[in-house]
């Protein structure tokens, strides 16, 4: 119900007191987004969004997203004022600063009220997509007894105008994620200037030909915003709510205008505005009764949270301890490889990584895992036997058809991941890692566990050409901090990865994985070597002059090589790195060892040398520094010198 308006006008004049305020101090930051949505998100928070302030991270409570991440200081606000215990009115005094968790865009790991790091545009309401399948695929196991929430997000036009709101929005649309609900702020202004400098869309025809409800509201109009926020959350489609707002609503100056995008007001425009708003308290001062409006806004979703509580207390023993396995992700705890390793060991085969891939699905992946493929399910191996469709009216299945979308996919992933309870995996082509990277990096930034599968892994995948063979791909995924990338050389280190990228509670992971077959190089049963990040596959004969470093399919390379060096006298390590972020974390001993300072050390990769040098100092780098190109793959292994009859020589020339 909502509040009486008398209340929800100084209500909503806080968040733009704070907004303005905040930014000043900082001197850096958007006022106008928090002042222009400041009424409509008092509507949502006071009158229709289910939440605890004393427990953010309450199963059943509903999510919201700011999308319009530069807008921070509207979920800032809207915390604080609703009795969050973080942020702070400190914290918010310190907007911006070193020593503040109220950084220039939401992080979810700086606060538990954020529900997903919203910086790059676009990408919130792409996770929100995430959120809202996670819910649909939870309540499709447990009820509405037990899971019954929406996601409400918050967008800008930039949200609405990137590529990666098209994918997502098709997605919702054709999966009928009627508990997702958008609220536009279109306020039509961009830093530019008006939107209408760049763009002359329907908006609303894009998301209704998407499958989506529409309404429109004045973003200014108690009523009106109640009126369309219950029209969408009744509706069975995903809604989006245009909602007609001023930006930098409340600054009679600059209001409505592009200046006030992206600036602070400057003390006259503050001063003015808290005239135009009848506003008196001094900065990061709320009054007293304002305050408790909002505390009491806070406090009704309390009961709800109870009322959770009590059912969930009296479900069945069965259904309640699901659940609770479900969001304390004990089944990924319990995943073990090592009978299915010791199968492989008893029968070795030489079958390429991908497939290596899909058998390690078939033998590890648990019921809360949820899967799919950007409409490369044959080619990346994500689908199992047992699988069932994730669909619009079949939202029990655990397979997701993800469609030509991999920027979509990969934020629909984060938020699938940051909602809880499940564990997402989903392919596409590793030359295709360029159109989700920056999805692939908010999987990092938010230690979300997002486990990606990349096949087609190089020049390997032959006759395709250079536009599908990656080459940099690789490496410049490595560069991604806290990103775990495993390039197996065998089926063993493939069932390695999968395993601790199953385990791997936030941190994400991505397997490269070979289209050719690769012989198994792992004979002896033992301990998760991969888990080391690398290790030594063979261990010099003769007096040790070289040590060769590889990953996947070069490992067998290197083998080769070795025993083209042994049979001359020469002693040759080979050590396979299936993950550089984890061998990086081992002790100085332990890296020292297998990579001793007194020998010559060389690294075999199909892919750029770029970065290896940080393993094998002045030794041999050897690789491709320059795009693929069209022939069968061992045609192509040998136009780009990567044999052994090449390679060898080039040992022994340095070593003479």
């Amino acid at each position: 119900m909502l509040r009486d308006q008398s209340s929800l006008r100084p209500m909503a004049n806080a968040i733009r007191a704070l907004a303005m305020d905040a930014v000043e101090a900082a001197n850096s930051g958007h006022p106008g987004m928090p002042m222009g949505m400041a009424d409509v998100a008092t509507v949502l928070w006071s009158s229709f969004l289910k939440y605890d302030p004393a427990d953010p991270a309450w199963p059943d409570r509903d999510r919201f997203v700011l999308s319009a991440g530069h807008g921070s200081m509207l979920i800032y606000a809207l915390l604080y004022l609703s009795g969050y215990a973080s942020p702070t009115i400190t914290d918010i005094a310190k907007f911006r600063q070193i020593d503040s968790v109220c950084a220039g865009h939401p992080e979810n790991h700086l606060i538990a009220g954020v529900e997903c790091a919203t910086g790059p545009l676009g990408q919130g309401l792409a996770m929100a997509v995430g959120m809202a399948i996670a819910e649909r695929r939870l309540n499709a196991a447990f009820g509405d007894e037990l899971v019954d929430h929406r996601t409400w997000v918050i967008a800008g036009d930039g949200c609405l105008m990137e590529g990666i709101n098209h994918e997502a929005i098709g997605l919702a649309g054709h999966l009928g994620l009627g508990h997702l609900n958008v609220l536009w702020d279109d306020n039509r202004i961009t830093i530019d200037g008006d939107v209408s400098l760049s763009s002359s869309e329907d908006i609303p025809a894009r998301y209704l030909s998407a499958g989506w409800h529409v309404t429109a509201c004045d973003g200014h109009d108690f009523g009106d915003i109640a009126r369309a926020l219950a029209e969408a959350a009744a509706d069975p489609r995903p809604s989006l709510v245009a909602c007609r707002t001023i930006i930098g609503k409340g600054a009679p100056n600059k209001q409505g205008g592009h200046n006030v995008h992206g600036a602070a007001l400057g003390a006259a425009e503050i001063a003015a505005a808290r005239e135009y708003l009848g506003w008196d308290a001094a900065p990061f001062e709320i009054p007293e009764a304002i305050l408790a409006d909002w505390r009491s806004a806070g406090a009704q979703g309390t009961a709800a949270h109870a009322a959770w509580q009590h059912r969930y207390a009296a479900a069945e023993p069965a259904l309640r301890s699901a659940l609770a396995g479900c969001l304390d992700d004990s089944l990924s705890q319990q995943v073990s490889a090592e009978a299915y390793i010791g199968a492989l060991i008893a029968k070795p085969a030489k079958i390429a990584t991908r497939k290596a891939s899909e058998n390690a699905l078939e033998a590890l992946q648990h019921a809360w895992m949820i899967g799919g493929s950007a409409d490369l399910t044959g080619s990346n191996n994500t689908r199992i036997k047992s699988a069932t469709a994730f669909a619009k009216g079949s939202y029990d299945g655990n397979y997701i058809n993800y469609g030509i979308r991999e920027f979509g996919m990969a934020a629909a992933m984060n938020g699938i991941a940051l909602h809880g309870g499940l564990v997402p995996f989903g392919g596409t082509f590793l030359v295709f890692s360029d159109y989700a990277r920056n999805a692939i990096r908010m999987s990092a930034l938010q230690h979300a566990r997002v486990i990606y599968v990349m096949t087609h892994d190089s020049i390997g995948l032959g006759e395709d050409g250079p536009t599908h063979q990656p080459v940099e791909h690789v490496m410049s995924l490595r560069m991604i901090p806290g990103l775990q990338v495993f390039r197996p050389a065998d089926t063993v280190e493939t069932a390695e990865a999968w395993e601790l990228a199953i385990k791997a509670q936030g941190t994400p992971s991505l397997l490269v994985l070979s289209r050719q077959n690769l012989p198994q190089m792992r004979t002896e049963a033992g301990d998760n070597l991969t888990a080391r990040g690398g290790y030594r596959v063979r261990a010099a004969k003769a007096a040790r002059k070289v040590v060769l470093l590889a990953t996947g399919s070069e490992v067998a390379l290197a083998d080769d090589i070795a025993a083209a060096l042994e049979a001359q006298g020469i002693g040759a390590d080979v050590v396979s790195l299936p993950c550089w972020e984890l061998f990086d974390a081992q002790d100085s001993s332990y890296r020292a060892d297998l990579l001793p300072a007194d020998v010559l050390k060389v690294s075999i990769e199909a892919g750029v040398t770029l970065g290896w040098q940080k393993y094998v100092g002045d030794g041999l780098t050897i690789g491709i520094d320059s795009f693929g190109a069209s022939a069968p793959a061992d045609v192509l292994f040998d136009h780009f010198g990567l044999t052994e009859a090449k390679i060898t020589p080039q040992i022994l020339e340095r070593l003479a």
